[in-house]
């Protein structure tokens, strides 16, 4: 008898490929697709680059210091997740699973975890810390590019929940030493 590889074996006991499956299904076709494409897009780095010159370029001498927290915890949370991926290795959804597509190409090979997710929390969490203004932007904005990685087919729900709490880790416990 043929053992499964570890990563094969957990998405057949949990069954959330089936929750991969279903938004692949849900989503084909339709105007949501192209939504959610521009909102994956936009958690590739950009819109975060962006924040950080704009918080240095307009909040002074406060705004340099939030956008070099931003940078250092967005290093940090980089260095973590290509350790995370490359020792894991776990396959992406739509290569492991038939039906599963992918609706956007992916910037690397690896599912676990989700960096854009990481990323999105932890820049966010930073920023608000120093901001609290930009909650009712950042929170929306986060939590679509969270959901945009299961429903592309791009992610697991547990690449994107562990990459919540390793993004709230990293940013909190920063938040708790700089400010």
């Amino acid at each position: 008898m043929m053992r499964m590889p570890g990563w094969r074996r957990f998405e057949v006991v949990s069954g959330e490929w089936r929750i991969c499956l279903a938004c692949t299904r849900w989503i084909a076709g339709t105007a949501v697709l192209h939504l959610f494409r521009g909102i994956s897009r936009i958690g590739d780095g950009m819109v975060w680059y962006a924040l950080m010159f704009g918080i240095a370029a307009l909040g002074g001498s406060q705004g340099r210091q939030a956008a070099l927290h931003m940078a250092l915890v967005g290093i940090l949370a980089a260095t973590l997740y290509r350790l995370l991926k490359r020792w894991t290795r776990r396959p992406r959804p739509f290569r492991s699973h038939e039906g599963i597509v992918a609706h956007i190409a992916p910037l690397d090979e690896y599912s676990f975890p989700s960096g854009h997710t990481l990323h999105a929390v932890s820049f966010s969490l930073v920023a608000i810390a120093w901001y609290p203004s930009l909650l009712p932007v950042l929170l929306p904005l986060t939590l679509l590019i969270a959901i945009s990685r299961v429903v592309l087919g791009l992610h697991y729900p547990s690449d994107v929940i562990v990459a919540m709490l390793i993004g709230t880790t990293l940013a909190e416990g920063s938040i708790a030493i700089v400010l």
